[in-house]
């Protein structure tokens, strides 16, 4: 399977009118997306704690993370940032992807609609 990108808006929620826009990779294999830190920093997100992740050469390395809005394809959701190393390659992770309604097609390797997803009948107590 070859490399999918799309165009994605990270916006700061305190402050919607900042924003930043760029191609990000999509990469299934990440749990969260990531940005460099010093796009972060100019649309004023801070980093709101650490977490640790597995590389993908199997290090494990504590990362700044913080939470945003992420926008791509006409949808906005909310997610986790990491924070990159400047000029690192922007990835949208598979939690955004997934929580935005898509999933990427390994034939056309474009982004495709999930189907809808049902839910359980939650108006009657018990119902299925």
């Amino acid at each position: 399977m070859g490399a999918t990108y799309v165009d994605v808006t990270i916006r700061n929620p305190a402050e919607p009118h900042r924003t930043w826009t760029g191609a990000f990779l999509v990469d299934t294999g990440a749990f969260d997306s990531l940005v460099p830190r010093s796009h972060l920093e100019a649309i004023g997100l801070v980093p709101r704690g650490s977490r640790e992740y597995t590389l993908a050469d199997g290090r494990r390395a504590a990362l700044d993370i913080t939470v945003a809005e992420i926008e791509f394809e006409g949808e906005r959701v909310g997610g986790t940032i990491i924070y990159g190393d400047d000029g690192i390659e922007p990835l949208l992770g598979v939690t955004a992807l997934e929580s935005g309604g898509f999933e990427v097609n390994p034939r056309s390797e474009r982004l495709e609609r999930l189907p809808a997803v049902l839910l359980k009948d939650i108006s009657r107590p018990g119902a299925a």
